[in-house]
C-alpha cells in the first residue's frame, strides 16, 4: 500500500508540547491546508465549501515509533495504560491521525480551517465531509472514557499576565494565554504534563517556549495565571549567540517586566 500526500498543513505550531490534546480545544487559531497543484484538486474541491466540518486524515510525520500500551492524559481509575486501540495516541503502528476540523473557508486549492491539532508541515492524505447525521453518535458508550471523573478547569488571568500576554502577542504573534489554557484546562499537575513545573501544593510554572509561565490554583479546578518571565537570565542575554531568534524581544520585555 502505497499512501501519497495531497497537500501539506501550515500553521504556527512547530513543537509537539504546543499542539491540544483534541482539536476542539484548540479554537481560533485557524490554519490552512495547501493542496498540491496539477492533480486536478480544484475540481475535488467542488461543493465541500457548504460542509461546516471535514474530516482530515494525516501522517503522524514526527513518529517514528509505536507502542502498544499508552497513558491517556485522564488514565481509567483503576489502572494506568491502555491499549493503543483503545487511544487517540499518536504513536500507533501505522502513523495515520484522524481529526473533525472546522472549515472556514476554501480559496482555491488552499482550505482554512480551524481547531487542528496538526503540527506545521504535516502532510495530508485525505479530505471527507463531516457529515451529522452518519458521523455523530452522541448516545454511544465510550468505554473506559465515560467513568473519567472531574471536567475541565477554570482558568482565568491577572491583569499582570494580560498586560503581558498582549505585549507578546504584538511583538511576537504568540498567545501564552491560549497555550495555558489548551495545556491546563485539565489536572495541570498530572503526570504527563511534562513542561509543568511544581513549586508547592498550589502553583507551578508552565514552560512556553523561552517564556516561563506562572499559576496558582486557587481552589479545585480552578487556577489564576499570575505572570509571565523571561526564562533568558541577563547572561544569556549578553551572549550574541541567538539560538531562537527571539533575543533582541526578551530584552525589551525585560526592561518593562525584569525577571524576579
Amino acid at each position: 500500500m502505497i499512501a501519497e500526500p495531497i497537500g501539506i498543513y501550515k500553521t504556527g505550531l512547530n513543537y509537539k508540547y504546543e499542539l491540544p490534546r483534541q482539536g476542539f480545544l484548540h479554537t481560533e487559531n485557524p490554519g490552512r491546508i495547501e493542496l498540491f497543484s496539477g492533480r486536478g484538486f480544484e475540481q475535488a474541491l467542488r461543493d465541500l465549501e457548504g460542509f461546516e466540518r471535514i474530516w482530515v486524515v494525516f501522517h503522524f510525520h514526527e513518529n517514528a515509533h509505536w507502542r502498544p500500551t499508552v497513558r491517556p492524559p485522564v488514565p481509567p481509575a483503576d489502572h494506568e495504560r491502555v491499549g493503543v486501540f483503545a487511544s487517540r495516541s499518536p504513536y500507533r503502528p501505522n502513523p495515520i491521525g484522524l481529526s473533525c476540523v472546522k472549515l472556514l473557508n476554501v480559496s482555491g486549492l488552499t482550505l482554512w480551517i480551524d481547531e487542528a491539532d496538526m503540527l506545521n508541515e504535516t502532510p495530508v492524505l485525505d479530505i471527507k465531509p463531516y457529515i451529522p447525521k452518519a458521523d455523530a453518535f452522541p448516545q454511544a458508550k465510550a468505554g473506559w472514557v465515560d467513568a473519567q471523573t472531574g471536567g475541565a478547569w477554570n482558568i482565568t488571568l491577572s491583569e499582570t499576565f494580560r498586560m503581558q500576554n498582549e505585549w507578546i502577542e504584538n511583538a511576537q504573534h504568540l498567545s501564552p494565554a491560549h497555550f495555558a489554557g489548551v495545556q491546563l484546562r485539565e489536572n495541570p499537575f498530572d503526570g504527563k504534563q511534562k513542561r509543568v513545573r511544581r513549586l508547592s501544593e498550589t502553583q507551578g510554572i508552565l514552560a512556553y517556549r523561552t517564556f516561563r509561565l506562572h499559576f496558582s490554583i486557587l481552589q479545585p479546578a480552578e487556577i489564576i495565571l499570575e505572570y509571565i518571565q523571561s526564562a533568558y537570565t541577563p547572561e544569556d542575554l549578553e551572549n550574541p549567540e541567538d539560538l531562537y531568534g527571539d533575543k533582541e524581544t526578551h530584552r525589551k520585555f525585560q526592561t518593562i517586566w525584569p525577571r524576579k
